[in-house]
């Protein structure tokens, strides 16, 4: 068992049936998948583009990405229709609390001038995020990084509303501004 899944098992799940006062134990939230996504902007110019960050992405993740493509062609983007646009991955199970693990406590405090990200929502209890560059994962190599690369993070819970949702990723140890930051053990 990940160390953040026996966290939550032990101590987050207590913590928020305290201050929800969940009649069902059932209806404690939850994450549920973790989709990671990086648009690939000029995939026409530079052939090696989406194999390069594939192959970044499988190392971060831990998994084998999904090739994303265009549904229909914009001319003003110079898009056709069924051209690679970007490339995502879905992370369940072990492999999401070993990610959450790792990008909350490796990787958060190796962004540049980070103060914590902000805390809102989807309005359904989800979050997404987005980051910058790939190289705040110590799991990229840098030497083989060839073009700095952005990513959006959606974190999907099972929660009814963003202030659960709020709570159960500060609880497993997401930054959050003018939020206080609990210290994984």
């Amino acid at each position: 068992m990940s160390r953040l899944k026996k966290r939550y098992l032990e101590e987050v799940k207590t913590e928020l049936n305290k201050k929800f006062q969940f009649t069902n134990p059932m209806m404690i939230p939850q994450v549920t998948k973790v989709v990671i996504n990086m648009g690939i902007a000029e995939p026409s110019k530079d052939k090696n583009a989406i194999q390069d960050c594939v192959s970044e992405l499988t190392q971060l993740s831990g998994q084998k990405p999904v090739i994303t493509k265009a549904k229909k062609a914009i001319s003003n983007f110079k898009l056709r229709e069924g051209q690679p646009i970007g490339i995502k991955v879905t992370l369940r199970g072990i492999r999401m609390y070993e990610f959450m693990d790792r990008f909350f406590n490796l990787a958060c405090p190796r962004i540049r001038d980070f103060r914590g990200f902000p805390s809102k929502c989807d309005g359904r209890g989800n979050y997404s995020l987005g980051i910058e560059d790939q190289q705040v994962f110590p799991d990229v190599n840098i030497d083989n990084v060839k073009k700095t690369q952005g990513m959006h993070i959606t974190f999907v819970t099972s929660a009814q509303n963003d202030e659960q949702c709020v709570e159960l990723l500060r609880l497993l140890g997401l930054p959050f501004k003018n939020l206080p930051i609990t210290v994984a053990a």
